[in-house]
């Protein structure tokens, strides 16, 4: 199954933070058929540290190259589809990740409950 992190789970993961759940850390770690992060949540990381919401590492993306995660750009069909979802989640990075994780079929790997009301395949990243 390809994977797909949502921001806080990468952060969680670089950090060796240990809200990131075993079960789930075992699945990142394993990466059968890859571990992806979204060119969405680089932005978010960005934007959020540019404004002082976040502390995160200064070189996201040699972090994310350095642990062998592969990238996922923005595509058209991306923002058609993020743009279509209902809005029980109005974050344009989550919205953004759902609609990437149901167009690419991938398993986006979360803690946030606001995602599972959408028709995506979701780990909870608690676990």
């Amino acid at each position: 199954m390809r994977l797909l992190l949502d921001t806080h789970v990468l952060l969680w993961w670089l950090g060796g933070n240990r809200r990131l759940g075993r079960a789930a850390a075992d699945r990142i770690e394993a990466g059968e058929a890859g571990v992806y992060v979204s060119a969405a949540t680089v932005w978010e990381i960005a934007v959020k540290r540019a404004v002082g919401k976040l502390e995160a590492p200064f070189d996201v993306i040699a972090e994310i190259d350095a642990e062998g995660f592969l990238p996922l750009a923005i595509t058209l069909e991306h923002g058609a589809e993020a743009g279509g979802l209902p809005l029980h989640h109005t974050d344009p990075f989550d919205r953004m990740l759902i609609a990437q994780a149901r167009t690419e079929g991938m398993w986006l790997v979360t803690a946030d409950a606001a995602i599972t009301q959408y028709d995506v395949p979701w780990l909870d990243a608690t676990v």
